[in-house]
């Protein structure tokens, strides 16, 4: 066979040569594409359209909800739940290894050993640090993880990693990945609530709770810490009552005909959807955060009525106000830095333990009693921890370490004790190390999720809460 054009006559052999370069790639792209096709998909969670309508998860979940208390700022693991004596007996003498330091302007290599006593408690032998005696009172139900790991030692990519995954900005956190697959069994308060600090926002603020590239509905709702604990949620008096029924009738009457007209526009229906919600809270959000329902004894229970103890004490009371009436997700974060004691840690780390020792306590105890631990996550820990050397020696701290750190979990399907070790020193994780992305795998598994399979389209991208990390789900922490 030969082949012609307007200026050379060529053999097919001329042809097939000349054209290799062309023909090559497309033959290969349709390789591929044929062999995409032959590949079972992974199977989807979600749906086109976004509500936040209560949705089963493709396994049997253990849990149900979670609560979140984020102690941001780095709590120091080998002051209160990690104890070396080692560090005891070194103390003031020179660090045998290396250190990563985050502040070499400040770093020394001088070991610093625990100023506090520990004790082992409960049927595990849980080691807890004389700062946190309300803790001790509930390790029975509660594990401690000592080999906590994200290798990033700055705050903000730290608390991302924690929080959202990967140590990025921009990311949804994990309080809307959970309400995206599940949404909430309460149609009338936010699947997903953020409660701040008087005092301030952590470190990163609002991108804390954003539902990053997910629907505007799966972004959390903060409720703040005094009154009006919800911005903007009662219509001034003049428009109260018939009139602003009317106007909402109206609202959805065009919303409804506005969103036909524009089928597959999903962050419009979720837009319309926290109209929706935003209606339906003026009522339930006020009786959920009305802490004059609870008995004087509960109040006592959550140390309400002990100035120290009275501002965290009335979040996590609240935060299980929620979880009973039907919200999947709350976080409770302490203020900026809160935990961060690169300095005077004698004096600042007992106070921050005063503010949310007794009622973190009172939240596990009050849970248990009323039949909801068994289905309700409850976490405690930050983004990191700290050193054992000092820092600072003008005012003794320590500074941050991400490579093995101390955050503890109790219910919804974790069993109770302690997992992974650190080295001698409380440095690095050196036994069962659980990576961030490992402890997501392991969350989403007790809410009966596979964490590859909970994806969404972003650009033409699946992405996934643990973005093609090697996560696992780590079997020695469930029960």
């Amino acid at each position: 066979m030969t082949f012609y054009d307007s200026q050379t006559r060529s053999t097919r052999r001329h042809f097939l040569a000349s054209s290799m370069m062309r023909g090559g790639p497309l033959a290969l792209a349709c390789m591929i594409a044929q062999r995409a096709a032959a590949e079972p998909k992974k199977p989807k969670m979600g749906t086109l359209g976004y509500d936040l309508k209560p949705k089963a998860p493709p396994h049997t979940p253990r849990a149900t909800a979670m609560i979140s208390m984020f102690m941001q700022g780095g709590p120091s693991q080998i002051d209160l739940l990690d104890p070396k004596p080692l560090l005891n007996k070194m103390h003031l003498q020179k660090f045998p290894g290396k250190i990563k330091y985050d502040n070499a302007a400040q770093a020394s290599s001088k070991i610093f050993g625990s100023p506090w006593k520990f004790k082992k408690y409960g049927e595990h032998g849980t080691d807890v640090s004389e700062l946190l005696p309300h803790f001790s009172t509930i390790t029975d139900d509660a594990l401690v993880i000592r080999s906590m790991h994200t290798g990033v030692n700055n705050h903000g990519q730290s608390i991302h990693a924690m929080n959202g995954g990967r140590p990025l900005k921009g990311r949804p956190a994990l309080g809307s990945w959970l309400t995206y697959a599940l949404g909430a069994e309460s149609q009338s308060l936010p699947a997903y609530i953020a409660m701040t600090d008087p005092q301030g926002l952590p470190v990163e603020g609002v991108l804390n709770w954003s539902n990053g590239w997910l629907p505007s509905l799966f972004q959390g709702t903060v409720i703040r810490p005094v009154e009006p604990r919800i911005l903007n949620l009662q219509p001034p008096p003049h428009l109260d009552g018939e009139i602003q029924e009317n106007y909402l009738a109206m609202l959805a009457s065009l919303n409804k005909r506005h969103a036909q007209r524009r089928a597959g526009e999903h962050e419009l229906q979720a837009r319309i959807a926290n109209y929706e919600l935003a209606e339906r809270m003026q009522f339930a959000a006020d009786e959920a955060t009305d802490l004059s329902r609870e008995s004087k004894t509960m109040h006592e229970m959550y140390g309400i009525n002990e100035p120290e103890t009275k501002e965290f004490g009335e979040r996590c009371l609240i935060a299980r106000r929620l979880i009973e009436r039907g919200v999947r997700f709350v976080q409770l974060f302490t203020k900026n830095q809160y935990w961060d004691h690169h300095g005077a840690i004698a004096k600042g780390l007992p106070a921050s333990c005063r503010k949310i020792d007794k009622p973190a306590a009172a939240l596990v105890k009050d849970l248990k009693q009323r039949g909801l631990l068994d289905t309700t996550i409850v976490h405690w820990g930050g983004e990191m921890g700290r050193l054992p050397v000092i820092q600072n020696e003008a005012n003794i701290g320590r500074d941050h370490n991400t490579d093995g750190f101390s955050m503890w979990v109790a219910g919804g399907g974790f069993r109770a004790g302690i997992y992974g070790a650190t080295d001698e020193f409380g440095h690095h994780a050196v036994s069962n190390t659980v990576n961030h992305f490992d402890y997501h795998a392991t969350l989403l598994h007790l809410f009966g999720i596979d964490a590859e399979h909970l994806t969404y389209e972003q650009n033409g991208r699946e992405q996934t809460l643990i973005d093609g990390q090697p996560a696992k789900v780590i079997e020695g922490l469930l029960a």
